[in-house]
């Protein structure tokens, strides 16, 4: 996936401003093309920089989360083989 060269507290800045001013203009003043600017909007639309922040732990630990249960069902797989073969 492609990294994008803004922050996403960056882009919901960005978003702000172009709520507040016509979007070419804040387009321009960025670096970006107008275009850009709509799907920003449909991603990060109702969110604060807080709110883009939170997000981001959370999605943090999730994955981590995530990673401990497979772990933990990879363990009890192999628990139940060697118990499978001592009987």
């Amino acid at each position: 996936m492609r990294k994008s060269r803004f922050t996403d507290e960056q882009v919901v800045g960005i978003i702000r401003e172009a709520d507040r001013e016509p979007v070419a203009e804040v387009a321009k003043r960025h670096g970006v093309s107008e275009q850009t600017i709509y799907p920003w909007r449909k991603r990060f639309g109702a969110l604060r920089t807080e709110d883009v922040r939170r997000l981001r732990q959370l999605e943090t630990e999730n994955a981590r989360l995530k990673k401990l249960v497979a772990e933990r069902d990879l363990e009890i797989e192999v628990m139940r083989e060697v118990a499978a073969k001592n009987w």
